[in-house]
């Protein structure tokens, strides 16, 4: 805790230093916030050990560009002539310890709190093929597939402004509810894949024959979409396999679900009335072949010829 109000402070004073405009540019190629603890948590330990690192490259160029201008040749100064110092090489090596060590400590809390998937509030079992992913929720046994959208595939060979989120859209949304926290296992059928959204603050690989995991709990007043993409090298159609989360109050992602569900029974029933249908035409088929197969025994064949033969006698 201590820590962050300290980043924070240090933060605010670099914008003091480098002012509102400057600052707004540095935003646009800074790590993003996010909308989940594990995001922010990265973010502000990112913002801390950066702050640390310009302070330290401040303080060592001062030192020797003062150096370099105070001590040069053209004002008389003379070399030292000395090997080592004692005391110096305690004190270059005591505070970088110290500072790293200091740099550690919260650097270990969020790798911890990153891996503490425990206490979910739901679970999705998420796998990786050549190009699409599959989402599966356990607990409330909703299953598919989703692909890149048909208008981004469509624009490939077109022009691609006239698409909105090109290559970032897809067919089958992931529907997750705010405020909850999310227990995500990845693996892979094929190839390694990596699942990555930027605004969730985690990536993952997805690994044939291997599960990862990592949590999500998106803030509750965060719903909307968040895009991201496989972000691994995974073949042809890397580049193919957008990732499209979208985050719900409770009572809309159970309404979602409660949708997925009918859609599932539905698409189960024709496939059930279809397989019906198919059934008789199967069986009569089975059937004549069958007395074809019976027809067609040597038996049968033999006492045909015999009797086509009788009958030419007479």
């Amino acid at each position: 805790m201590y820590l962050t109000r300290l980043s924070r402070l240090l933060a605010a004073a670099l914008l003091a230093t480098i002012g509102t405009s400057a600052h707004a540019a540095f935003g646009d190629l800074n790590m993003p916030v996010g909308v989940t603890p594990i995001s922010r948590e990265a973010y502000e330990l990112h913002m801390l050990i950066l702050i640390i690192s310009v302070i330290i490259g401040i303080i060592v160029f001062a030192v020797m560009f003062i150096s370099i201008l105070k001590h040069r040749k053209s004002l008389g100064y003379e070399p030292a002539q000395f090997h080592h110092s004692t005391k110096a090489e305690i004190i270059w090596t005591v505070i970088p310890c110290i500072i790293l060590v200091a740099m550690a400590v919260p650097a270990t809390n969020a790798l911890i709190s990153m891996e503490d998937t425990s206490e979910a509030d739901l679970t999705i079992k998420v796998t990786g093929y050549q190009w699409k992913w599959k989402y599966e929720y356990l607990e409330d046994g909703v299953a598919f597939y989703s692909n890149l959208a048909p208008s981004s595939r469509a624009a490939i060979y077109r022009d691609p402004r006239a698409v909105d989120h090109y290559l970032l859209d897809v067919d089958e949304r992931v529907v997750l509810p705010a405020g909850k926290k999310v227990r995500v296992l990845l693996t892979s059928d094929d190839v390694i894949h990596a699942w990555w959204v930027p605004k969730l603050g985690m990536k993952k690989d997805a690994i044939p024959g291997f599960i990862n995991e990592l949590w999500i709990k998106i803030d509750e007043d965060k719903t909307g979409v968040y895009r991201g993409q496989c972000a691994e090298l995974c073949g042809k159609d890397h580049g193919f396999m957008p990732i499209v989360v979208e985050a719900r109050n409770e009572e809309g992602y159970k309404m979602w679900v409660a949708e997925r569900k009918a859609a599932m029974a539905a698409k189960n029933s024709a496939a059930l009335g279809a397989e019906k249908l198919v059934a008789p035409a199967s069986e009569g088929q089975a059937a004549e072949a069958t007395q074809t197969s019976e027809l067609m025994q040597p038996s049968v064949i033999a006492a045909a010829q015999s009797e086509k033969s009788g009958g030419l006698g007479e």
